[in-house]
């Protein structure tokens, strides 16, 4: 596994799967939590972050979350969370990432949407730049927040329209916040050219993914969780080749599974359905992205080849130009074709 693990570390990624506070490193919350000290009972010290950041439901888990989203509170601390989320990534060797933003959280602590969409511009031209990382945004409904984050969101995301703008999202809980409540937002964002992209089956059934696919429009499933437990689904996936954004470090984290071992993912490659591997909320799991496609790599058996694979599928499911999708798949082929020709092979099987 040493030498897969060097493997992934090094290979080129795109990340479709992705929360943008969800992303503040304990670098930054730190440095959040202590310019705000005081007035916040996230923990400035790195070290006490991990306990704050364990998580007994997926109840608790949007709690914490959302006090690490009060932290930001000026266009400073949301520079500094973006700039850090983009130098992270890079760390990884990922090259292209749809983050999912929410301008209402942030236009409830005061900061207008128009200040947000210049500050993440801003980051997206200095991560291109410093970095190499191509930048995207969603721009997602925090449902619990119901209708009047929906009107927020659409509004941030066709009046101001930045210019990293791809899709249309729903997040937050799911239970009690039925998908059909938002139908006419994505109609309207659909309409004005954005890709639909909400989350379902997460912490609930089929029928939210269902209702995702019917109502919502979706071209691609936000970790979908529980799509296994429909038959009809699984083939209505399969046969239209809708990708889903597993996070299974997330999944264990949320107690949406109880363990790696009982993830769905194997049950989700061996059905023929198209598999992303996305990290999610990262620094709140534990994880990276790296660490997931370790973890993708041990359930499904893979050697480098069907590693490879797996990052070419995130490409493929994407909304990036064909041409910037030809350049991150030849990068990925160039990449195992490299590794291949200077190292002995890792043992195991592809997922092709």
């Amino acid at each position: 596994m040493t030498d897969l693990k060097a493997f992934i570390a090094g290979l080129p990624k795109v990340e479709l799967h992705v929360h943008h506070v969800g992303s503040a490193s304990p670098r930054a919350v730190s440095a959040l939590a202590a310019r705000h000290e005081g007035t916040t009972a996230v923990p400035a010290d790195p070290a006490a972050l991990a306990d704050y950041f364990t998580f007994s439901d997926f109840a608790h888990f949007i709690e914490v979350y959302q006090s690490v989203v009060a932290l930001i509170r000026t266009t400073e601390d949301l520079h500094l969370l973006t700039y850090e989320v983009a130098r992270d990534l890079a760390a990884q060797q990922v090259r292209y990432v749809e983050l999912q933003v929410t301008p209402y959280t942030h236009f409830l602590a005061g900061i207008a949407t128009q200040d947000l969409c210049a500050v993440i511009e801003d980051v997206r031209a200095i991560a291109a730049r410093e970095f190499g990382v191509q930048m995207r945004w969603i721009f997602d409904i925090p449902g619990e927040y119901g209708i009047p984050s929906a009107d927020v969101t659409l509004a941030a995301a066709l009046g101001q329209r930045p210019d990293g703008l791809l899709g249309f999202g729903l997040g937050g809980p799911e239970i009690g916040h039925p998908r059909g409540t938002f139908q006419s937002y994505f109609d309207q964002a659909i309409a004005a050219g954005l890709h639909s992209v909400p989350h379902a089956g997460e912490s609930t059934g089929p029928q939210t993914i269902w209702d995702a696919l019917t109502l919502l429009r979706a071209e691609r499933i936000g970790h979908g969780t529980h799509c296994m437990e429909d038959p009809k689904l699984v083939e209505h996936l399969a046969e239209r080749q809708i990708p889903l954004e597993v996070s299974p470090t997330s999944n264990v984290c949320t107690r949406v599974v109880e363990s790696y071992a009982q993830h769905p993912l194997p049950r989700m490659v061996e059905a023929g359905l198209l598999v992303t591997i996305n990290s999610d909320d990262p620094p709140m799991f534990g994880t990276t992205l790296t660490h997931e496609y370790e973890v993708a790599a041990d359930l499904l058996s893979l050697d480098a080849a069907g590693v490879a694979a797996l990052a070419k599928n995130a490409v493929s499911a994407s909304f990036a130009d064909v041409s910037t999708k030809n350049q991150l798949t030849a990068e990925i082929d160039n990449y195992l074709s490299s590794t291949a020709t200077n190292s002995p092979d890792p043992t195991g099987t592809s997922v092709e």
